[in-house]
């Protein structure tokens, strides 16, 4: 399964946010605004496009694209690969991890309260 081994590279996902931005998309339109956004030529747009159909990601069905995934339910994914790859599962680390390289302002420590609160 390509979502639990692989993360989506920038490029993918720059792609990526444009669908969730503009789905249900007509092919054609989608290869427009890829064109426009990206630079990309329209069998660059089609390969990804098909790419992440693979993945789960989106569906092209009668020309038209469409989410098989929110935006939020690929990140929750792709967070969870982080965490337990490379911090081995435990938030605390990937939270003291990135604390420690950018200060948390104000919002994010109550964000983050509130979430500890509603997991107890």
């Amino acid at each position: 399964d390509f979502l639990k081994n692989n993360l989506l590279s920038e490029s993918e996902m720059a792609f990526a946010r444009i669908v969730w931005q503009s789905e249900p998309i007509r092919s054609g339109e989608l290869v427009k605004l890829c064109s426009d956004k990206l630079g990309w030529k329209k069998p660059t747009t089609y390969t990804v496009l098909r790419n992440l159909c693979k993945a789960g990601i989106f569906k092209n069905e009668d020309a038209v694209v469409s989410a098989l995934m929110t935006q939020d339910e690929y990140l929750a994914q792709e967070s969870s690969k982080i965490v337990n790859d490379r911090f081995d599962g435990s938030i605390a680390r990937f939270v003291t991890a990135f604390a420690d390289k950018s200060k948390l302002s104000r919002k994010q420590i109550e964000e983050l309260k509130k979430f500890i609160e509603e997991c107890e």
